[in-house]
């Protein structure tokens, strides 16, 4: 399962720098999200200590935020800042009495998330929410509607395919079970987000001034 979410993710930067206009890259992409959501959940129920679980994101944000701005977004957040305040609102809602206390702490966040510029903003949340709280066909059922929801008010088209991995994880808990189990060492998991940032960042930095330097060779010689 981790491999899967990463290397969709590599895919999907990697179209959206250097193949904007081929949708292809940008598909596949799309099943790297709702894996790291399903996997924020997991974590956040299994995890040992919630608060050194969400440090963890944290830091992990604050180290990405500059490759992404650089990769990516020039004046965005990058998404671990979208799962670390999804997991915060996990952790309140696991706290109060009742879910529907959670309502007002639950519309904050959407309200932040869609103020600032964070990556995939409240939509992250929803999905998050989703499969904290659905199972089954309802897991199929509320992703449908997100993404129907953010079609038509945002017109992601695109995100539709994001619907593939959501399917397999809600009707084949037994394969995903069997995918959780193959982990990859602690570190390569939380470091590759960062780390892919930072060499996709230094091949556009590298290829744009490579360009320049044709451009203005070519003027010179014309």
């Amino acid at each position: 399962m981790q491999i899967i979410a990463m290397l969709t993710m590599l895919i999907d930067h990697i179209g959206y720098i250097f193949f904007p206009g081929e949708l292809g890259w940008r598909y596949i992409g799309r099943i790297a999200f709702p894996i790291y959501c399903y996997a924020l959940v997991q974590g956040h129920i299994h995890t040992k200590s919630r608060p050194r679980y969400l440090r963890r994101l944290f830091l992990i944000a604050l180290i990405a935020q500059v490759p992404y701005n650089l990769a990516l977004d020039p004046g965005g957040w990058n998404v671990v800042f979208t799962l670390l305040l999804s997991a915060v609102v996990l952790v309140i809602l696991d706290e109060l009495p009742s879910l529907w206390l959670g309502i007002p702490v639950v519309l904050a966040a959407i309200f932040l998330m869609d103020y600032f510029p964070i990556d995939y903003n409240a939509y992250g949340l929803f999905l998050v929410l989703i499969f904290r709280y659905a199972r089954s066909y309802w897991m199929i059922a509320g992703h449908f509607l997100l993404n129907g929801f953010y079609l038509f008010y945002s017109g992601w088209l695109v995100q539709l395919f994001s619907i593939v991995p959501t399917i397999f994880i809600a009707l084949t808990p037994g394969v995903w079970g069997f995918l959780e189990k193959k982990r990859l060492p602690r570190w390569v998991w939380w470091s590759f987000y960062p780390a892919h940032l930072a060499v996709l960042a230094a091949v556009k930095i590298l290829t744009s001034r490579e360009w320049v330097t044709i451009e203005w060779r070519s003027l010179l010689t014309f």
